[in-house]
C-alpha cells in the first residue's frame, strides 16, 4: 500500500489558513446572535428563582392566614366562657364562687385582648406578605414576556442562519481532516484563547494581523517562504502571508 505524500508546509498553511476561513465565518453567525442566548438562560433561571420565591411566600401568606384564624377563634372562644360566666354568676351561692367567676371573667378578657393582640401583629405581617406576594408577581409576568421577546428575537436569527451555521459546521469538520493532529491542537488552543477567533492571520503592513505588533522583515521574509510554520511571538498566531492566505480557496 503507497504511504500518503506528506503535506508541504505551503499546503499545510493554506489548510489551516481555509479552516480558519470557515470558522471566523461560523463565528460571524455567532456575533449576530450575539448575547440573547446567555440573556435567555439568564431569564429563565431569574424567573425560575422568582418563582420559588414565590412559592415561599404564598406558603408564608398561608401561615399568616392560619394564625389569624386561630387567634380570632381563640377570642371567640373567650368571649363564649365570658357569657357562660357571666350566667353562672346569677346562680353563685358564696363570694367565693363569685370571685372564682369575676376571676375567670377577667382571664377570659386578658384572653382576648392577647389574641386581638397578636391577630393585629399576624394582620400586619400579612399585609407585608402580600404586597411582597404581588410584586413577584408582576416582576414574573415583565420577566416572562421579556423572555417571549428574547425567544422570538432568537428563534428568528436561528431560522435564518439555521442552514449556513450546519453547512459550515460540516466544512469545518472535513477541514479538520486535512490537518495533522498536532497542528489542529494548537489551532484549536490558539482560537479558544482570543474572543474573535482567530488563530491563523496575515502580515498585515508588516505587523502581525491579529495582535498588530510588529514583525521584524527577516520573520516576514521567512514567512514568505513558506518552509516552516512562524508563530506570532506577542500573541502566538499562526503567520501566514497574502500569497498563501490567496491559495486558500473557500470550500463552496
Amino acid at each position: 500500500m503507497a504511504k500518503a505524500k506528506e503535506k508541504t508546509v505551503a499546503e499545510k498553511l493554506q489548510a489551516l489558513y481555509k479552516l480558519q476561513e470557515i470558522d471566523s465565518k461560523r463565528d460571524d453567525i455567532q456575533i449576530l446572535k450575539g448575547e440573547l442566548p446567555m440573556e435567555v438562560k439568564d431569564l429563565e433561571d431569574e424567573i425560575e428563582g422568582l418563582r420559588t420565591r414565590l412559592g415561599k411566600l404564598e406558603s408564608s401568606v398561608k401561615e399568616y392566614e392560619t394564625e389569624i384564624a386561630r387567634y380570632r377563634n381563640t377570642g371567640k372562644e373567650a368571649e363564649e366562657l365570658i357569657l357562660r360566666y357571666q350566667k353562672q354568676l346569677d346562680d353563685v351561692k358564696n363570694n367565693r364562687e363569685y370571685e372564682a367567676l369575676t376571676k375567670e371573667i377577667d382571664l377570659q378578657k386578658l384572653e382576648i385582648q392577647l389574641a386581638d393582640k397578636k391577630q393585629k401583629g399576624s394582620g400586619v405581617l400579612l399585609e407585608d406578605k402580600v404586597k411582597l406576594v404581588n410584586l413577584t408577581k408582576e416582576k414574573i409576568d415583565k420577566k416572562d414576556a421579556e423572555l417571549v421577546d428574547k425567544k422570538v428575537e432568537l428563534e428568528n436569527i436561528i431560522k435564518k442562519t439555521e442552514k449556513d451555521e450546519e453547512t459550515l459546521n460540516k466544512k469545518s469538520e472535513r477541514a479538520k481532516k486535512h490537518i495533522e493532529d498536532r497542528l489542529l491542537r494548537a489551532y484549536t488552543k490558539v482560537r479558544g484563547a482570543y474572543r474573535n477567533g482567530l488563530a491563523v492571520v496575515t502580515v498585515e503592513r508588516n505587523a502581525c494581523g491579529g495582535c498588530f505588533n510588529k514583525i521584524p522583515p527577516q520573520i516576514q521574509l521567512e514567512i514568505g517562504q513558506r518552509k516552516k510554520i512562524i508563530v506570532c511571538e506577542h500573541c502566538g498566531r499562526i503567520l501566514v502571508d497574502d500569497e498563501t492566505a490567496g491559495k486558500a480557496p473557500v470550500e463552496k
